[in-house]
């Protein structure tokens, strides 16, 4: 068998906020959800499930390998929704988007404090 990434659980405040803000970034519809979870599927079938835990949410970081169509569509959504958003995870060129490994990058926050990336080309 081999090995490829199944799911894993986002912590988020708000667990329906944080789930619709990835669905309305990228697209996607809702997916079967259970216990104490909201799911969304990715494409590939990844499951992004999110639960409020009973504990202080520590930052994470999490990128999305998209297409130059996909990317449009986020980069637009994030606009038109006032959402900051940096070139550089640095956070020192807002508004802006880069074209670092030969494609382009964005930066921004979710509803929990989590840092996004969208990529449209993979680092190696």
């Amino acid at each position: 068998m081999t090995v490829s990434f199944n799911h894993t659980i986002i912590a988020a405040k708000d667990r329906h906020e944080s789930a619709k803000f990835y669905r309305d970034i990228f697209g996607l519809p809702e997916a079967l959800s259970w216990g104490p979870f909201i799911n969304i599927q990715l494409d590939d079938g990844v499951l992004l499930q999110f639960a409020e835990p009973p504990v202080e949410i520590q930052m994470q970081h999490y990128a999305f390998l998209v297409d130059d169509d996909r990317f449009d569509r986020a980069y637009t959504w994030l606009q038109e929704n006032g959402v900051e958003h940096w070139a550089d995870p640095q956070r020192q060129r807002p508004n802006e988007t880069n074209t670092e490994h030969g494609g382009r990058g964005v930066y921004f926050m979710d509803p929990a404090g989590h840092g996004l990336e969208i990529i449209t080309r993979p680092y190696f």
